[in-house]
């Protein structure tokens, strides 16, 4: 479905930004990786996508805190692959404290990562987009972009601020081919998460199993959590013409989190 489509993933060298970028492979789309790793194994993670998908491969490690990196990374796309055709915005960081002891560089390396890094690629591609007629571009904000929880501050004020954007952005290109979409994954397991898992067991001396329906059980009615392939199998579907008339939407992947 998007043979010979060019995509930009920021944060896709682990969990949910390489699902997508592995569900968006399989459909045909030359991958531009993006994120922290080590150059071995960044290398070998290029190579394991070149031989899966039979799909060209490229890497930045931009700094999305940084505006011209963000922008570089755009631009180091077009020259790869000659389009930057999907744009997915995933890079995130997290830092919980309650406000009046949130340290304020916290705040700003989150909204930087978390939204104007967003920002900037969008504010980079959109003009190479509205040149070839075509774009999907696929906001990935949170459970937590359409509700709150105490000592997220800053992530909170972040995803919302991108659920706006996204709203933002997909009113202006209403009258042409290019969509802008959000995802708003609930829990998602992903390394970082089992992490979370492990030592909230170790700490409680409890089970992983026990651990996990601890952390469900305060925000996701399902009890199980999301994947990365969901989130990516989401994603094809916003770059599929099925979805040439959504625009502008937030999808909750959330196990009946903002249900609630």
């Amino acid at each position: 479905m998007l043979k010979g489509k060019a995509a930009v993933f920021t944060g896709s060298t682990s969990g949910i930004g390489l699902g997508i970028a592995r569900a968006l492979g399989a459909q045909g789309s030359n991958i531009m990786l993006n994120g922290f790793g080590e150059p071995k194994a960044i290398e070998a993670l290029k190579d394991e996508l070149r031989a899966q998908y039979d799909v060209e491969i490229d890497y930045s490690g931009a700094d999305k805190s940084r505006p011209g990196e963000v922008s570089e990374l755009v631009e180091q796309c077009v020259a790869r692959f000659g389009s930057v055709d999907i744009v997915v915005n995933n890079a995130g960081i997290q830092h919980t404290a309650p406000v009046e002891e949130f340290a304020m560089e916290k705040w700003e390396q989150i909204i930087a990562i978390n939204l104007s890094s967003a920002f900037y690629s969008m504010k980079a591609a959109l003009p190479h987009m509205r040149r070839s007629g075509w774009g999907r571009i696929v906001n990935i904000a949170s459970a937590h972009g359409l509700v709150a929880s105490a000592t997220k501050s800053a992530y909170v004020a972040a995803k919302h601020g991108l659920v706006g954007l996204t709203k933002v952005v997909a009113l202006e290109t209403a009258r042409s081919l290019i969509t802008c979409n959000a995802i708003c994954p609930g829990w998602v397991l992903t390394p970082l998460v089992q992490k979370q898992i492990d030592d909230a067991a170790a700490r409680g001396k409890i089970s992983n199993e026990e651990a996990k329906t601890r952390l469900l059980g305060e925000k996701q009615p399902s009890l199980e959590f999301a994947t990365p392939e969901q989130i990516g199998a989401a994603a094809v579907f916003l770059c599929s013409p099925a979805a040439d008339q959504i625009r502008g939407t937030s999808l909750s992947v959330d196990g009946g989190w903002t249900a609630q």
